[in-house]
């Protein structure tokens, strides 16, 4: 078995979007804005080779969007997974399963990319797609908050594909990878568990985004359940911190991953590092 991070994107976000009701005198302490009050996000992507079977987590923003799109997000790069993949000396035609965390469109969009052409290119072209049953009818039904999120141009190829599958409900995806679903951010957001050297990780997509946001009170304004989502925090960093999770952050610029403790105001950062650093540790 095999646990690699990829790079997709970085990109850039509105600071008050990021953390919600916590004032900025709190959270720029943790993140750093720019003149525009935008914070750099990164776009990092879970690779898993479990057996036969090679499973990628999310795809980020791809280069579909035109410059307008992509000067408003401060998009850094068109082809960064793929120049990921061509470094990392693994072929996009061996993932065998692309699993998204969920469908807005920095965590979809890099599945389907425009070549020089101007034609359509299935990255994974022998890849299985899956979300939530959930998730999939949220998307293609949007409310009014999240309807910029989910793009047309994302969503139309991975039904006319004919290999869009399903999670109707929690459970083992293959021996060493557990699916839970998570509805504070949006309906049906996948969260995977992974074990892996005898430790498990948890890819945390935009349930926790971040390591700042391990305070409940940090709840990005994106969430369309904000009070659910703090619940659905509490309980998974408490069983976290009793079992050693190792948190794998997909939009934490400085921070890879991080372990939790238990502290008298609750749940708190342990330690922060790269995935190697964690894996060296083991």
């Amino acid at each position: 078995m095999r646990v690699s991070l990829l790079c997709a994107e970085n990109f850039k976000l509105d600071g008050g979007a990021c953390f919600g009701v916590v004032p900025k005198s709190m959270w720029n302490k943790l993140f750093t804005a720019d003149e525009n009050n935008m914070l750099d996000i990164s776009l990092r992507e879970l690779l898993v080779e479990d057996g036969n079977r090679l499973i990628l987590f999310d795809t980020g923003i791809g280069n579909k969007q035109n410059e307008k799109f992509r000067k408003n997000f401060y998009v850094a790069d068109n082809d960064s997974l793929l120049n990921s993949f061509k470094t990392a000396g693994i072929s996009p035609d061996r993932v065998t399963d692309v699993v998204f965390t969920h469908l807005h469109f920095d965590h979809c969009g890099g599945t389907f990319r425009i070549g020089e052409q101007n034609e359509t290119i299935e990255l994974f072209k022998n890849a299985r797609y899956w979300c939530s049953k959930a998730q999939w009818n949220w998307a293609t039904n949007p409310n009014p908050r999240e309807k910029a999120s989910y793009l047309t141009e994302n969503l139309q190829p991975l039904m006319d594909s004919g290999r869009l599958n399903f999670f109707e409900n929690e459970g083992n995806f293959t021996p060493n990878i557990y699916i839970t679903l998570k509805n504070g951010h949006t309906d049906g957001q996948v969260i995977p568990l992974v074990k892996y050297r005898n430790r498990m990780l948890a890819y945390m997509a935009d349930f926790i985004p971040t390591a700042a946001h391990i305070s409940l009170p940090f709840v990005a304004s994106f969430d369309t359940r904000p009070l659910l989502s703090i619940d659905e925090k509490k309980s998974f960093l408490d069983e976290a911190a009793q079992q050693n999770y190792l948190l794998v952050f997909q939009h934490d610029i400085a921070n890879e991953c991080c372990t939790v403790m238990q502290t008298e105001k609750g749940v708190r950062v342990n330690e922060t590092g790269t995935l190697e650093h964690f894996m060296n540790e083991i």
